[in-house]
């Protein structure tokens, strides 16, 4: 996959750095039936620490409200999409791309992405895992929405996008069957939106520096306006103070809905 930035900013979650570029997910992965081929390293990345995003909402929009009282609209109008987060929560431009390096092939290329992601404390915590002198920036919690061109149905799309994302996020350099997938269950949003949701976890992640923690994943997959698939998806740090709780996640997923197109 050829990746082609206006700008480029690199965050990381866990032992994996991630990616944030300027540019809409058209031609990025699609989830398989089972999380990526396991990788022997950790991605690194010369760029600098990711900025906070701003606190307000750059792509909220008069016309656009929450449908949660309080919280922020994130819009992809790639997908037609729309969901809410929490206030604290930072909110990309909906030109952003996020997703995680594959660390096998180790060239900055990705092995997952979504776009016009939120994020929740992008420096939530800092080490120079290579010692190379940077600093690199390990987020809590990020979420946004992908194509799922491929898909077969909801509920296998589902599956697939919770175990690839926790895996990607927290495990590349385990086993692939220290991930723990969910049975897919049916789902139905605020909105009336029908589709399938499943969560991934995995644990007992090796403390190789002070960011190192275990993770979780929860994938919505359903079918937009024009009748393609897409998922939301949402990867966060677990067993750690501040952890983004279950009723959050789902509160969350509860808000997705069709926007635009």
């Amino acid at each position: 996959m050829a990746i082609v930035a206006a700008s480029a900013v690199v965050v990381t979650a866990a032992v994996t750095a991630a990616f944030v570029l300027t540019r809409d997910d058209k031609g990025s992965n699609q989830a398989s039936n089972k999380p990526a081929a396991a990788s022997s390293a950790p991605a690194t990345s010369a760029a600098p620490p990711a900025p906070a995003a701003p606190s307000g909402n750059p792509r909220g929009g008069n016309d656009v409200k929450p449908v949660i009282p309080g919280w922020k609209v994130v819009i992809n109008p790639l997908h037609g999409t729309a969901f809410d987060v929490p206030p604290e929560w930072n909110v990309a431009s909906s030109g952003v791309i996020a997703g995680f390096e594959d660390s096998k092939k180790g060239d900055g290329s990705p092995l997952v992405t979504f776009s016009a992601p939120a994020f929740l404390k992008e420096d939530w915590c800092k080490v120079d895992s290579n010692k190379d002198g940077k600093e690199e920036s390990t987020g809590l919690a990020g979420t946004g929405t992908k194509g799922g061109q491929g898909g077969k149905d909801t509920a296998g799309l589902a599956h697939s996008e919770a175990g690839t994302w926790v895996y990607a996020a927290y495990s590349q350099k385990l086993p692939l069957d220290r991930v723990k997938i969910s049975e897919s269950k049916e789902f139905t949003t605020l909105s009336g939106l029908k589709g399938h949701y499943a969560t991934a976890t995995v644990s007992d992640i090796p403390k190789e520096n002070k960011c190192s923690s275990d993770g979780k994943s929860i994938a919505f997959s359903f079918r937009n306006a024009k009748g393609d698939f897409a998922s939301w998806v949402m990867w966060a740090a677990a067993g750690v103070p501040g952890e983004v709780d279950q009723a959050t996640e789902e509160k969350i997923m509860s808000s997705v809905r069709l926007a635009g197109n």
